[in-house]
Protein backbone atom coordinates (compact mmCIF):
# COMPACT_ATOMS: atom_id res chain seq x y z
CA UNK A 1 0.00 0.00 0.00
CA UNK A 2 2.57 2.40 0.78
CA UNK A 3 5.54 0.90 -2.10
CA UNK A 4 5.79 3.79 -3.83
CA UNK A 5 7.02 2.60 -7.05
CA UNK A 6 6.24 6.34 -9.26
CA UNK A 7 8.70 7.88 -11.44
CA UNK A 8 8.66 11.42 -10.74
CA UNK A 9 6.82 12.62 -13.40
CA UNK A 10 4.04 9.85 -12.60
CA UNK A 11 4.15 10.50 -9.03
CA UNK A 12 3.59 14.62 -9.72
CA UNK A 13 0.81 13.47 -12.38
CA UNK A 14 -0.82 11.53 -9.88
CA UNK A 15 -0.75 13.17 -6.44
CA UNK A 16 -0.64 17.01 -8.04
CA UNK A 17 -1.33 18.57 -3.92
CA UNK A 18 1.29 16.70 -2.23
CA UNK A 19 3.74 17.43 -4.89
CA UNK A 20 2.95 21.37 -4.74
CA UNK A 21 2.91 20.76 -0.90
CA UNK A 22 6.77 19.07 -1.12
CA UNK A 23 7.69 21.49 -3.48
CA UNK A 24 6.65 24.85 -1.81
CA UNK A 25 8.54 23.07 1.54
CA UNK A 26 11.40 22.62 -0.49
CA UNK A 27 11.91 26.31 -2.20
CA UNK A 28 11.37 27.92 1.61
CA UNK A 29 13.55 25.58 3.54
CA UNK A 30 16.21 26.76 0.51
CA UNK A 31 15.13 30.44 0.57
CA UNK A 32 16.11 29.89 4.37
CA UNK A 33 19.50 28.59 3.26
CA UNK A 34 20.46 31.94 1.67
CA UNK A 35 21.95 34.71 4.15
CA UNK A 36 19.88 37.58 5.14
CA UNK A 37 16.56 36.48 3.80
CA UNK A 38 16.99 33.32 5.85
CA UNK A 39 17.16 34.66 8.89
CA UNK A 40 14.69 37.13 8.04
CA UNK A 41 11.90 34.52 6.86
CA UNK A 42 12.62 32.36 10.14
CA UNK A 43 12.08 35.39 12.31
CA UNK A 44 8.51 36.72 10.45
CA UNK A 45 7.47 32.75 10.10
CA UNK A 46 7.75 30.81 12.94
CA UNK A 47 4.82 30.07 15.47
CA UNK A 48 6.20 32.63 17.94
CA UNK A 49 3.11 32.76 20.73
CA UNK A 50 4.12 35.54 22.01
CA UNK A 51 4.27 37.78 18.29
CA UNK A 52 1.03 35.80 17.17
CA UNK A 53 -0.78 37.28 20.98
CA UNK A 54 0.40 41.01 18.89
CA UNK A 55 -2.28 40.01 15.88
CA UNK A 56 0.87 37.96 13.60
CA UNK A 57 -2.31 35.42 13.41
CA UNK A 58 -0.07 34.82 9.68
CA UNK A 59 2.41 32.89 11.70
CA UNK A 60 0.00 30.13 12.24
CA UNK A 61 0.20 29.01 8.79
CA UNK A 62 3.47 30.18 7.52
CA UNK A 63 5.27 27.83 10.47
CA UNK A 64 3.41 24.74 8.80
CA UNK A 65 6.09 25.72 5.92
CA UNK A 66 9.73 25.89 7.94
CA UNK A 67 11.72 23.74 9.70
CA UNK A 68 14.23 23.67 11.95
CA UNK A 69 16.87 21.87 10.16
CA UNK A 70 17.26 19.67 6.95
CA UNK A 71 16.54 16.18 8.79
CA UNK A 72 13.07 18.02 10.19
CA UNK A 73 12.26 18.79 7.00
CA UNK A 74 13.09 15.41 5.24
CA UNK A 75 11.30 12.93 8.46
CA UNK A 76 7.78 15.55 7.53
CA UNK A 77 7.94 15.39 3.69
CA UNK A 78 9.16 11.72 3.21
CA UNK A 79 5.90 11.33 5.79
CA UNK A 80 3.85 13.16 3.26
CA UNK A 81 5.53 11.60 0.13
CA UNK A 82 4.86 7.97 1.18
CA UNK A 83 1.66 7.91 3.66
CA UNK A 84 -0.22 10.97 1.44
CA UNK A 85 -0.75 9.41 -2.01
CA UNK A 86 -3.33 7.14 -1.12
CA UNK A 87 -5.72 9.66 0.61
CA UNK A 88 -5.21 11.92 -2.00
CA UNK A 89 -6.59 9.83 -4.33
CA UNK A 90 -9.65 8.44 -2.23
CA UNK A 91 -10.44 11.79 -0.76
CA UNK A 92 -9.73 13.68 -3.94
CA UNK A 93 -7.56 17.44 -4.15
CA UNK A 94 -9.70 19.61 -2.31
CA UNK A 95 -10.43 17.36 0.35
CA UNK A 96 -6.96 16.08 1.09
CA UNK A 97 -5.79 19.58 1.34
CA UNK A 98 -8.28 20.12 3.99
CA UNK A 99 -7.71 17.62 6.03
CA UNK A 100 -3.20 18.34 5.76
CA UNK A 101 -4.17 22.37 5.77
CA UNK A 102 -7.09 22.66 8.85
CA UNK A 103 -5.05 20.17 10.58
CA UNK A 104 -1.45 21.79 10.76
CA UNK A 105 -3.44 25.06 10.88
CA UNK A 106 -5.79 23.75 14.37
CA UNK A 107 -2.66 22.44 15.64
CA UNK A 108 -0.72 25.70 15.78
CA UNK A 109 -4.35 26.97 17.36
CA UNK A 110 -3.95 24.48 19.83
CA UNK A 111 -0.30 25.28 20.63
CA UNK A 112 -0.82 28.85 20.79
CA UNK A 113 -3.78 28.21 23.28
CA UNK A 114 -1.92 25.55 25.58
CA UNK A 115 1.81 26.78 25.52
CA UNK A 116 3.55 29.96 27.16
CA UNK A 117 3.67 33.45 25.31
CA UNK A 118 7.59 32.68 25.30
CA UNK A 119 6.77 29.35 22.86
CA UNK A 120 7.84 28.57 19.76
CA UNK A 121 7.43 25.94 17.10
CA UNK A 122 7.47 24.86 13.59
CA UNK A 123 7.18 22.65 10.88
CA UNK A 124 4.46 20.30 9.20
CA UNK A 125 4.28 17.76 11.73
CA UNK A 126 0.50 18.89 12.89
CA UNK A 127 -0.59 18.35 9.11
CA UNK A 128 1.73 15.29 9.05
CA UNK A 129 -0.51 13.86 11.96
CA UNK A 130 -3.43 15.01 10.71
CA UNK A 131 -3.19 12.80 7.65
CA UNK A 132 -2.31 9.44 10.69
CA UNK A 133 -5.28 10.51 12.01
CA UNK A 134 -7.39 10.64 8.62
CA UNK A 135 -6.05 6.91 8.14
CA UNK A 136 -7.16 5.72 11.62
CA UNK A 137 -10.77 7.18 10.65
CA UNK A 138 -10.29 5.02 7.07
CA UNK A 139 -9.55 1.77 9.45
CA UNK A 140 -12.91 2.17 11.61
CA UNK A 141 -14.68 2.96 8.13
CA UNK A 142 -13.00 0.00 6.35
CA UNK A 143 -12.97 -2.55 9.47
CA UNK A 144 -15.53 -4.84 7.64
CA UNK A 145 -14.35 -4.96 3.82
CA UNK A 146 -10.34 -4.39 4.53
CA UNK A 147 -10.25 -5.64 8.23
CA UNK A 148 -6.03 -5.85 7.01
CA UNK A 149 -5.50 -2.18 6.92
CA UNK A 150 -5.37 -2.27 10.78
CA UNK A 151 -2.49 -4.21 10.72
CA UNK A 152 -0.31 -1.33 8.48
CA UNK A 153 -1.84 1.48 10.14
CA UNK A 154 -2.25 1.26 14.16
CA UNK A 155 1.30 0.21 14.48
CA UNK A 156 2.20 3.12 11.97
CA UNK A 157 0.07 5.51 14.38
CA UNK A 158 1.31 4.27 17.62
CA UNK A 159 4.98 4.30 16.84
CA UNK A 160 4.63 7.97 15.75
CA UNK A 161 2.75 8.78 18.97
CA UNK A 162 5.11 7.19 21.02
CA UNK A 163 8.32 8.83 19.27
CA UNK A 164 6.52 12.36 19.84
CA UNK A 165 7.05 11.66 23.97
CA UNK A 166 10.29 9.95 23.96
CA UNK A 167 12.44 12.28 21.43
CA UNK A 168 13.08 16.31 22.61
CA UNK A 169 12.04 19.06 21.31
CA UNK A 170 8.80 18.23 19.98
CA UNK A 171 5.58 20.13 19.68
CA UNK A 172 3.38 17.32 21.37
CA UNK A 173 0.79 19.45 21.60
CA UNK A 174 0.77 20.28 17.76
CA UNK A 175 1.00 16.29 17.20
CA UNK A 176 -1.88 14.94 19.24
CA UNK A 177 -4.24 17.67 17.97
CA UNK A 178 -3.42 17.48 14.51
CA UNK A 179 -3.89 13.66 14.84
CA UNK A 180 -7.54 14.17 16.95
CA UNK A 181 -8.04 17.27 14.21
CA UNK A 182 -7.39 14.56 10.89
CA UNK A 183 -9.16 11.62 12.44
CA UNK A 184 -12.67 13.74 13.00
CA UNK A 185 -12.01 15.18 9.09
CA UNK A 186 -11.88 11.49 8.16
CA UNK A 187 -14.99 10.39 9.86
CA UNK A 188 -16.85 12.83 7.87
CA UNK A 189 -14.72 12.06 4.28
CA UNK A 190 -13.84 8.93 3.44
CA UNK A 191 -17.56 7.46 3.85
CA UNK A 192 -17.93 3.87 3.07
CA UNK A 193 -20.16 5.00 -0.26
CA UNK A 194 -16.90 7.17 -1.20
CA UNK A 195 -14.76 4.41 -0.26
CA UNK A 196 -16.91 1.97 -2.43
CA UNK A 197 -16.65 4.21 -4.94
CA UNK A 198 -12.86 4.22 -4.81
CA UNK A 199 -12.28 1.05 -4.95
CA UNK A 200 -14.27 0.43 -7.79
CA UNK A 201 -12.72 2.41 -10.02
Amino acid sequence: MFNRTENLSLYIKKYPVISVLIGMNLIVYLLGLIPGIGNNLYALGIAYNYSISQGEYWRLITAMFLHGGFLHLLFNMFGLYVFGPELEQLAGKLRFFSIYFISGLLANVATYVVEPLNYASLGASGAIFGIFGAYLALVYHTRKILPQLKQLIIPLVAISVIMTFVQSNINITAHLVGLAVGFILGMFQFTPKRIRRFREK
